[in-house]
């Protein structure tokens, strides 16, 4: 297995515990709990966030620049809805 496999595997298994932390966080039924499983989140959530850059750093993780106009399209579209 290749850096670059190695990367994104991390980075799915890290979705997929945020995935879990975010409904325990929801579904927690006392507020020890509840902050037990938020601080798991948070710390999840940046492991994401680093691995992510890591990748991006690398050029392994492509991203496209969307169009001002396209955006704005969808700015209107989704502000004419909660009017």
């Amino acid at each position: 297995m290749n850096d670059k496999n190695l990367m994104e595997n991390l980075l799915l298994l890290e979705k997929g515990v945020c995935d879990l932390f975010l409904h325990g966080t929801i579904e927690s039924g006392t507020e020890n709990v509840h902050q037990a499983f938020q601080t798991a989140l948070n710390a999840s959530l940046n492991m994401q966030d680093s691995i992510y850059d890591e990748m991006t750093a690398k050029g392994w993780y492509p991203t496209q620049q969307v169009e001002q106009k396209k955006i704005d399209t969808v700015r209107q579209k989704f502000s004419a809805q909660s009017a």
